[in-house]
């Protein structure tokens, strides 16, 4: 079964590919130098700017890594020195804290390193998220230059203290969700190497195969918003009566089930296309995009793999699901057309002459 790929018929260029080429363009930049010296490596390039940590910078570190005092540590670069920014004590857990510390420190116009300590802790001591902020409206040589200067940053800091690196040039990117969409896109599986791809497909063509032999009579498919596909989930043997609990009450799906029943002493297997959306328990964005890709699917069902549909239902939950319900979508009753009564016409011939009633005196001349 060949399912659509993309949930839009459109590749957009999302705002998180334009930063990544952006960033991408930066770290080139700051290696232009090592074009004519091949023995300069990619880790001692950051060097090359000749700024290093102020006494200030290393006293701070210093007293960051080996404590729980502090939270945050902002460093800028100032008379070509690492030079401290601002500094934040601890007073509640660090997911409380994030926003209210972070993102009042991000200045429009200028760049900046952050270091935010989490609450865990590893082999060396409390982790630590390394926020490297370069807004758009910064000037091109400032951004080259933190750019450049990050590998310095993290080496006078110690690498091993960091968790999580992340780059940001909008405010959005380095606030507490930012970090989390972060966090899902690292742990994100990695795309399918070609023999894997080849087994998808062909698992996906035996399920398309089964379903109109009828081996097996319920579909169920997902949207992968992060891959942006529609992805088989389920093919489990479903009875009439195992129907509702299949459908979700929190996520939106896409249902085809095979309903084996009788309609005027013929036996029907009728294929039905159930589109479930549990009302407002889905987020705006799931919502929009089920709805958007719901008619492609079918039409890709109907028209390319030829599968005929008896009937396209949507639901908020599985209850209404029932044998009853699936047979009066398929075969509604008929409604006998009644004769609307005619009024009978009038008896023919003469009626006799017309009556005009008069008040008395009425025409008559007044007399003297």
């Amino acid at each position: 079964m060949c399912w659509p790929r993309h949930v839009t018929d459109v590749d957009v260029v999302t705002r998180g590919a334009w930063r990544a080429a952006v960033v991408h363009f930066l770290l080139l930049c700051s290696r232009i130098s090592c074009i004519h010296h091949p023995s300069t490596t990619p880790s001692t390039m950051s060097h090359q700017t000749g700024i290093q940590a102020g006494n200030d910078v290393k006293e701070m570190f210093a007293s960051a890594r080996n404590g729980d005092e502090y939270r945050l540590v902002k460093i800028v670069i100032e008379n070509e020195q690492l030079t401290l920014g601002t500094s934040r004590k601890a007073s509640k857990s660090w997911e409380q804290e994030y926003d209210s510390l972070v993102l009042p420190l991000l200045d429009d116009k200028l760049p900046c390193y952050i270091l935010f300590r989490l609450d865990s802790q590893n082999t060396q001591g409390y982790e630590w998220i390394f926020l490297a902020w370069s807004p758009d409206s910064a000037a091109v040589r400032h951004k080259m230059l933190y750019a450049a200067t990050r590998a310095t940053l993290k080496k006078e800091f110690g690498g091993g203290h960091i968790k999580e690196e992340i780059f940001g040039t909008a405010k959005d990117d380095l606030s507490l969700n930012g970090y989390r969409r972060h966090l899902t896109s690292q742990a994100a599986p990695l795309p399918l190497t070609a023999a894997e791809e080849e087994l998808r497909q062909i698992k996906l063509n035996e399920v398309q195969t089964d379903f109109r032999t009828k081996k097996i009579n319920y579909i169920q498919l997902k949207i992968d918003f992060e891959q942006e596909l529609i992805k088989l989930c389920n093919t489990e043997p479903t009875e009439i009566k195992d129907l509702p609990s299949r459908i979700p009450k929190d996520a939106a799906r896409y249902h085809f089930f095979l309903f084996k029943h009788s309609h005027e002493g013929d036996y029907l297997e009728s294929t039905v296309f159930i589109y479930s959306m549990p009302g407002y328990k889905c987020s705006i964005k799931e919502r929009m995009l089920y709805s958007s890709c719901k008619n492609p699917l079918v039409d890709m069902v109907e028209n390319s793999l030829k599968m005929e549909i008896a009937k396209k239902l949507e639901i908020e939950n599985g209850d209404e699901l029932t044998s009853d319900f699936l047979y009066e979508e398929l075969h509604p009753a008929k409604i006998v057309h009644k004769q609307i009564f005619a009024r009978p016409k009038p008896p023919a011939g003469k009626r006799g002459g017309r009556r005009i009633t008069r008040a008395p005196g009425e025409g008559e001349e007044e007399e003297d």
